[in-house]
């Protein structure tokens, strides 16, 4: 792409957002002219997002900040099918009971980034089972079937690799680019909708909505993809060894939340900070080039502002101040995640290395002990020496533990009567 004109193509080059756009030419003249909607649809398999989809996420936040209508589609009705792009086995299929939960703690995580509203370039969201529960089949097929063939299906990435490791890929789940794409054409007739967004894994997807609308309304429909994110080290973004790290705070805490970006790769920290963050690109740029034990900074800075945006202002500062307190003072600081442990269960005798598994900074006991061996585990500020010791009631600090794995990470065990 030539340098674009609009604010919010500038914005999505400079930060490493984009990664594949249709007629990029004229889509820039789209967005120079005036105020665009565009929308990005999430199913609702869980009650919270991760952050593998603070990318989409940002890029929403982005496109209203450079005066633009983003459209949120929950995927109350493809969830019923489930995405399979990518993906070696089918989704778990839930009831409609359970996708109206996970669709309104989706709704929590998006009041975070986005401004919604009734004005011209408001948020709003909407649910594509609005338009495809009601659908009858023969019809439906009737109507759209035709302009979509085996043979290009065949051909997309997505369905291809499927097949080629040999996975099932069910009728269910090959009906879900038909609707995905008819979402898109839904979505401009409703609402206006002339861009669609996604992960690059959707491109096919995408394109195959610009077409049908192309064919069905020759309306002249946009698509624009970001890239896949791996960390430095290639793990996947949103996973760790504790698990998903979600963006609802009842699934995961501020202090967690701020950690899991504090523990960035010195090699991400620049990247990070364009994609995750609102600093100015000349800030980042500073931070980028902080060296050694310098690079700190930067990722107490990645940290507090990754969690301003999905926790607010306060939540950041309290993760910031019980972190530094944590680090500086060796204090059992209030505020940091926290695990249960029954008296009972002390007094009958538990080890190190249970404690450090129940509280989830390891995976296993062989684990710890190799923790251990490297001198990486901490029992109350003191290094352990073996991770099979037992733990008594004189270890107990007002009535708790303080484990510390590595420098980074604390957890506290509070004893319950």
């Amino acid at each position: 792409m030539n340098t674009p004109r609009s604010e919010f193509l500038k914005t999505l080059a400079a930060r490493g957002f984009l990664h594949q756009c249709t007629d990029p030419a004229a889509l820039d003249e789209r967005l120079s002219a005036g105020p665009v909607a565009a929308y990005i649809g999430f199913d609702a398999t869980a009650d919270s997002l991760h952050v593998g989809s603070l990318v989409q996420i940002m890029a929403l936040r982005w496109l209203q900040k450079c005066g633009h209508k983003p459209v949120v589609l929950i995927g109350g009705g493809t969830t019923q099918i489930g995405d399979p792009s990518f993906r070696d086995a089918s989704r778990p299929l839930l009831d409609g009971e359970q996708i109206a939960r996970n669709a309104a703690g989706l709704k929590q995580v998006f009041s975070r980034y986005l401004t919604f509203g009734d004005g011209p370039t408001d948020a709003v969201m909407v649910d594509n089972s609005e338009w495809l529960d009601p659908l009858r089949y023969l019809p439906f097929l009737r109507e759209f079937g035709s302009h979509f063939t085996i043979n290009r299906m065949l051909s997309f990435d997505s369905v291809r690799q499927r097949l080629e490791r040999e996975q099932p890929l069910t009728l269910l789940e090959f009906n879900y680019m038909v609707l995905q794409a008819f979402d898109f054409l839904e979505l401009s007739r409703r609402h206006g909708c002339v861009l669609q967004m996604g992960g690059s894994d959707q491109w096919g997807n995408i394109v195959n909505g610009i077409e049908l609308a192309r064919r069905i309304d020759q309306r002249q429909l946009f698509g624009l993809t970001t890239p896949l994110l791996t960390t430095s080290a290639g793990a996947k973004m949103g996973k760790t060894a504790g698990g998903a790290v979600w963006l609802n705070a009842e699934r995961l805490g501020p202090y967690e939340f701020w950690q899991f970006w504090r523990n960035t790769e010195d090699d991400d920290v620049g990247r990070f900070l364009r994609l995750f963050t609102e600093l100015p690109l000349d800030e980042v740029q500073r931070l980028s080039q902080l060296k050694g034990a310098e690079i700190n900074e930067a990722k107490q800075i990645l940290a507090t502002e990754a969690t301003r945006l999905a926790h607010g202002d306060e939540a950041a500062r309290e993760a910031a101040d019980t972190a530094r307190r944590a680090f500086e003072g060796g204090e059992n600081a209030k505020g940091l995640p926290s695990v249960a442990l029954p008296r009972s269960e002390l007094d009958a005798g538990v080890s190190v290395a249970q404690l450090f598994v129940l509280a989830g900074l390891s995976a296993s006991r062989s684990e710890v002990r190799r923790l251990v061996l490297n001198s990486g585990a901490r029992l109350n500020g003191e290094v352990v020496q073996d991770a099979d010791c037992h733990v008594t009631a004189a270890d107990l600090t007002d009535g708790s533990l303080k484990l510390t794995a590595g420098r980074k990470r604390h957890v506290l065990v509070h004893v319950s009567d």
